[in-house]
């Protein structure tokens, strides 16, 4: 029973895990202004070694429609800007020769549903994570039947990880029709 119990806990832990993950992720699809989190994730090649691009260069919010990028080391400058690029979030970087300067486009319908429909990818990207969770955690749990642990508790525990499931991807939603009201609002 107490390893069922474990199960049960590690899945919760792992769910909300899976929950706050999405949410780091929708705060990058950003609706009208610049903020200097919308580079966050991004990775940039420092000599050999994958670093953050706020590691290696400070990104500040000159004005609400302009993100400016100015790397530690002027040699930097071209392999952040391919960064930004690779890092296909819809930007066009500028190189001056001093820093990089990003003009977040102003936000048309289109570009709306084009945001709307990147939340919606990461909030199924959650989903499938959460989803991949239950899963695993019902394989453990017929192991531990086949183990000889009770039938009924293996089945009480498989109905909670069914609801936990339920209530996560039901959060989820929440957090996706706000994303989408909040993208939608002009």
């Amino acid at each position: 029973m107490e390893e069922i119990e474990l199960y049960l806990d590690d899945a919760k832990e792992s769910m909300q895990k899976a929950l706050k993950h999405t949410e780091i992720e929708l705060t990058k699809v950003r609706a009208g202004k610049a903020m200097p989190n919308m580079l966050d994730g991004i990775m940039v090649d420092y000599y050999g070694v994958q670093s953050a691009i706020q590691n290696v260069s400070s990104v500040s919010t000159p004005d609400a429609r302009t993100l400016a990028v100015k790397p530690w080391e002027k040699g930097m400058i071209t392999t952040i800007e391919k960064a930004i690029r690779d890092a296909n979030l819809g930007y066009n970087p500028q190189n001056n020769g001093e820093s990089i300067i990003i003009t977040i486009p102003p936000m048309t319908e289109e570009r709306r549903k084009t945001l709307v429909k990147q939340a919606k990818v990461e909030v199924e990207n959650g989903k499938v994570r959460i989803r991949t969770i239950r899963k695993d955690t019902n394989d453990e749990l017929k192991k531990l039947l086949k183990d000889g642990a009770p039938e009924d508790a293996v089945k009480t525990a498989e109905e909670k990880v069914q609801s936990m499931t339920n209530d996560y991807i039901a959060q989820l939603d929440q957090i996706l029709g706000k994303k989408e009201a909040e993208i939608m609002t002009i």
